[in-house]
């Protein structure tokens, strides 16, 4: 019986062993488990930490481009306001230079006009701001304003015959004030 006792304490034994072993590798998987866990969730906070630095940055980006257009156009609005606070002057020193002079101080005086205008025309050339071309050019009511018609057979329909007033543009894009024509039909 000795035998068996033995044959029973060594399988006992070896249960024990099995089950302690089993043990430990549960144990071992559940602390494998957690650092598994705790990696996983380590990646999706670090990914969601990446996308929210990622959408900040694109709204800074956003954010700077829009003031500096807003800037640009605030320059645009202040440069063209001034401006047309000084074509009136412009155009009036043009129409003097039209007149006929015969003294010698007149002829004097109409040279120093005529050098005033070429110098506020730099200026403008410098400011970005050039003439619209009107006369022979076909109406377009973002450049004109017809304040006449006219029927003449000897030019197409739409074309501008005549301008009263110089219209003026900034950078090609933005009208500073709009050329004054008469259009024929």
């Amino acid at each position: 019986m000795e035998e068996k006792d033995k044959i029973d304490t060594e399988e006992v034994l070896e249960e024990q062993e099995s089950a302690e072993e089993q043990t430990d590798a549960a144990e071992e998987k559940k602390e494998e488990a957690p650092a598994e866990d705790k990696t996983a969730e380590l990646e999706v906070k670090l990914k969601d930490r990446e996308d929210k630095y990622l959408r900040l940055y694109a709204e800074f980006d956003n954010y700077k481009k829009r003031t500096e257009r807003e800037k640009d156009a605030r320059y645009a609005d202040a440069l063209i306001d001034t401006a047309a606070e000084f074509l009136p002057v412009l155009d009036n020193l043009k129409r003097a230079m039209e007149t006929e002079v015969t003294s010698e101080d007149a002829i004097g005086v109409k040279s120093g006009v005529e050098l005033i205008i070429k110098q506020m025309s730099e200026v403008l050339t410098k400011l970005k701001i050039t003439e619209i071309k009107a006369l022979g050019e076909e109406f377009d009511p973002n450049l004109h304003n017809a304040v006449m018609h006219t029927e003449d057979e000897t030019v197409t329909e739409n074309t501008v015959v005549e301008e009263f007033i110089k219209g003026y543009i900034y950078n090609e894009e933005r009208v500073v004030r709009h050329s004054m024509v008469k259009v024929a039909n």
